[in-house]
């Protein structure tokens, strides 16, 4: 089966939508987005199958929206997915330290680098909310949409 995909306006610029089949997600990218998706050969557009999940994100760029409600298929290792997990269940609004992110993956503080590493491969930025991750120091670190972006993110959400 090919990957099914779309597009979606949003203040980040345009999102890049696609999984494996409709509805599913395994993937949102921003224009530029350091490890983003793209649209390869044989992948198959389908707004339709999309349509709910930009309906939501719809809704959470106008602020109406706090928690998606999508299917999920990403397939990353069981570290990674461990780790996106946690990231899962930081509630809107707030924000967490790397460090408190490994805790909450069940993880050791020394694995606080391969944590940062697994939430710069999250293939879905605002989904899995990464944004809401910032160094111990409580500074703005990297983010791979761009730093611009995670304090919008971060703006919209009435954490700055």
């Amino acid at each position: 089966m090919s990957t099914l995909y779309t597009t979606c306006p949003s203040p980040l610029g345009e999102l890049l939508i696609a999984g494996p089949e409709p509805g599913v997600l395994a993937s949102v990218s921003v224009p530029g987005q350091k490890g983003g998706a793209r649209v390869l050969p044989g992948w198959r557009r389908d707004d339709a199958a999309f349509a709910d999940v930009v309906r939501q994100f719809g809704a959470y760029f106008a602020g109406e929206l706090r928690e998606f409600d999508i299917d999920l298929a990403t397939g990353g290792s069981d570290f990674r997915e461990r780790v996106w997990a946690a990231l899962e269940r930081i509630p809107y609004g707030a924000t967490v330290t790397y460090g408190e992110l490994a805790a909450m993956a069940g993880l050791e503080p020394r694995s606080v680098r391969a944590v940062g590493g697994a939430v710069g491969a999250n293939p879905l930025t605002v989904v899995r909310p990464c944004h809401r991750v910032i160094g111990a120091s409580g500074s703005l670190t990297g983010y791979a949409g761009g730093l611009e972006r995670k304090k919008l993110l971060l703006t919209l959400e009435g954490v700055l």
